[in-house]
Formats: structure tokens, sequence, C-alpha cells
């Protein structure tokens, strides 16, 4: 295919999926294998939010065990909370920080520059900014902290990177560059981004928002919902494989597979080759330089019964991390009676729970206290000069209103009843 020939004329793109973010590590695993020269050669890789992670993982080569154990391990957390993300241990960006300052190697600042592409939304007017030049290894954790940081429900207080506060990039851009031919973008909700789930519905009706088309239907209402409730490990485990069968169909209908694995997934042999030449909507696009085989079908999870056989890496890994814990306590504690014991204790163990993280997280803000609070302070006096000043306005403009006076030139004269006496009305 012509337009993927040379070396650095694409990019990739990523765009925001919270906890569906496991489908961009399926997207990246069906290229690793497929076609792995789409990953080395890529110009750039753009991501905002969770995207941003994947693209990220990308350029210090993370290992895939590391990618889905990272993602899973946050749902199983969840999954032993009582009250999910409303409890006081859910401390999303905490998580995101160890793990990044634990897993980025020292020189990512380095693999990263004029490499990675980090999508943000500047929190002073909710402009987007795309920051590709780092220069110390903490730029890098910072930025993505900061392009995964979503207002009120990661907490009250943005952060800071380069002395200014930015929130989640998905915001002001969902997936960076999605309008750009030369880009290849990723997306786990419906719609007409390049690797996306494919939709039965037949509604046509699309909402741009944010730099995105996402197709009106219930099924992206479902997955927009998951994105901040996190589903259970074995439903992110199926988005991470339905994000690489979604990529084998875009490799295989560009021709850049060696064989047509997903026709043989749904009728067991390859298609039969057509009589003579292929179709003139085929030749039409090599002709254009772009080759799109529309007869490549559409494969579902539920239709791959054994998916080791397609990607036994990935499926090796997507069952470690979803691998519970087999001791008894917590085998009770995943139980019908043991969670309806952890509901009715919940009275009497959570105050506890909320004084001893609230503290915990008290003790870990004080470094940032004081840069927090004048920021905070800078804020409400902002804020405060904006309603005075609007309020003064409208007010100026109440007194101001013209009244019309006798003595102005323009007003009506007097008129003496006694000396002009008119008759009265009748009706």
């Amino acid at each position: 295919m012509r337009c993927y020939e040379d070396e650095g004329s694409w990019n990739l793109s990523f765009s925001g999926a919270g906890f569906l973010g496991l489908y961009h590590v399926g997207v990246t695993r069906c290229f690793r294998e497929r076609a792995p020269r789409l990953l080395q050669g890529a110009r750039r890789i753009y991501g905002s939010s969770s995207g941003a992670l994947n693209a990220v993982s990308i350029i210090a080569d993370q290992s895939l065990d590391f990618c889905c154990s990272n993602l899973l391990g946050m749902v199983k957390h969840l999954e032993q909370l009582s009250l999910g993300i409303f409890h006081p241990a859910f401390a999303p960006i905490e998580h995101i920080r160890q793990q990044l300052q634990e897993s980025l190697p020292p020189n990512i600042h380095i693999l990263a520059s004029q490499r990675l592409g980090i999508s943000m939304t500047r929190w002073s007017d909710g402009r987007n900014i795309i920051v590709t030049n780092f220069a110390t290894r903490n730029e890098v954790i910072q930025a993505l902290i900061c392009t995964v940081y979503f207002p009120f429900y990661c907490g009250i207080i943005p952060p800071e990177f380069r002395g200014e506060r930015y929130i989640d990039g998905a915001l002001s851009n969902h997936l960076p560059f999605s309008d750009s031919p030369s880009t290849i973008t990723v997306s786990p909700f419906h719609g007409t981004v390049d690797i996306c789930p494919q939709s039965t519905s037949a509604n046509i009706h699309e909402l741009n928002a944010f730099n995105a088309s996402l197709q009106i239907s219930t099924k992206n209402f479902f997955l927009g919902f998951s994105c901040l409730i996190s589903p259970n490990s074995e439903v992110a485990a199926d988005n991470c494989r339905q994000g690489y069968l979604d990529a084998l169909r875009f490799l295989e209908r560009r021709g850049l597979t060696k064989e047509p694995v997903l026709w043989m997934l749904v009728s067991k042999e390859p298609p039969a080759p057509a009589d003579g030449s292929q179709d003139t909507g085929h030749n039409r696009g090599q002709e254009g330089g772009l080759s799109l085989n529309w007869a490549v079908p559409n494969v579902l999870v539920k239709d791959v019964p054994n998916f080791e056989q397609l990607s036994p890496e990935l499926e090796a890994a997507l069952q470690k991390a979803c691998t519970r814990d087999a001791s008894t306590w917590a085998r009770f504690c995943r139980s019908r009676p043991g969670r309806a014991l952890t509901y009715l204790l919940l009275p009497c163990t959570l105050p506890f729970e909320y004084i001893y993280f609230r503290s915990k997280r008290l003790v870990a803000w004080l470094p940032d206290m004081p840069a927090d609070v004048w920021w905070m302070q800078g804020v409400l006096q902002s804020l405060a000069a904006e309603i005075y000043t609007r309020s003064k306005d409208q007010l100026l403009r109440l007194v101001s209103l013209p009244v019309t006076s006798p003595l102005q030139p323009g007003a009506a004269p007097l008129v003496d009843l006694a000396k002009d006496p008119r008759p009265p009305h009748q009706a």
C-alpha cells in the first residue's frame, strides 16, 4: 500500500477511553504482531487521556503483561471496593502516578520528544494544547497526569505543568488530528474513525463534540458510561480482544496482512477469487493510492470461540491479569454472603476508612499545599472580581436608563386643561 511505504509519512492517534483503555492495548498488540512497521515507522504518536498512556507505552516499549495487568489491576481493585468509584480508597491519579514512576525508563523524555504528542486542556481558557517536547522525565509524567485528570472525578485542584493548570485532554480534543488523512485514528466508540467497533445500528445521526464524531446509539451511551464507571474485568478483557479484531479488520481491508485471517474465522476457508480482475471500486482505490477491500467481514469477540489461536500472547496476558486471588478470605469476600456482610458493616467501617484515606492523601498533599492554596486564592479572587464587575455594569445600565422629563427639549409641552377644555371621552 503506497500511502504506508514511506517511513514517517503517517501518524497514530489514540482517543480518550477511560476504563476502556484496554481497547488500545488490543489494537497495539495486533500491530506488533501483524504490521510492526506501522508502529516503528510512525512519525508521531498522539494520545488523549488514557490514549496518551497507551502511546507512551508504545514509545517506552513496555511489555504486554505490564499493560494488561496495569489497567486490569485498577479494575479488579474497584471490584473489591464496596462503593466502587465513590469509595474513599479510590485514588486513580495516585495509582497512575505510582505506576509511571516505577515503569517509565530514565530516558523516556529523550525517547518521547518529537515522537509523543500529549493532548491537554488548559484550565484557564479551555484551549487544547499538544505537548511534544519534554525536558525531563518528570515532565513526561506530569503531562500524562494532566491529560488523564478529569475534573471533580479525580479531584478538585487540577495538576500543574510548566506553571499552568491543565485537565483531561479529551475535554477539548478527544482524538488529536482526527481530520488528517495521514493519521491512523483509534477509538473504542462507534463512529467514523479508522479503527473502531463497527456499528450495526441503523441510526445515521452523529454527535460532533470535542473534535470527535460519535454515533448516537445506545451502545455508545453504554460505552461512555463504562469509561467512568468501571466494568468488570471480563468485560474489560473483551474490549481488548475487540480492539485486536478491529485492528485486524483495518489491516486486511488495506491489504497489509499476508492472509485473510478474519475470513478463516468466519467461514473456515479463504474467500474464492472472483472471475477476472478485482471489482471496479477496488481498482479505483488502488489508482488513488488507497486499496480498500470492503468485503472483509466484521468479527466480534463472541464469534471467536478460541481467541488463543488468534493471539496466544494476548490471551495469556489477559488470562493472567484477570486471575483473582484464590485465598479463602478473598473468595469469601467475593461471594454473596461476604458482600452482604460488607454492606451491613458499612456504617461502622466507612467512617474509619474515610478518615484513614483522607489523612493519607492530606499527608501526601503537604508538599504541594502552598502552591495549590495560592492558586485557589487567585481563582477565587478572579471569580469575585468577575462577579463584581458584571454586577456593577448591570446596575449602571439600570441607573442610566433614559427618563422622559418635561424640562428636556424633546418633551411634549404641558397642556392647561382649564384654558383648553376637551370633551369627555365617549364610549
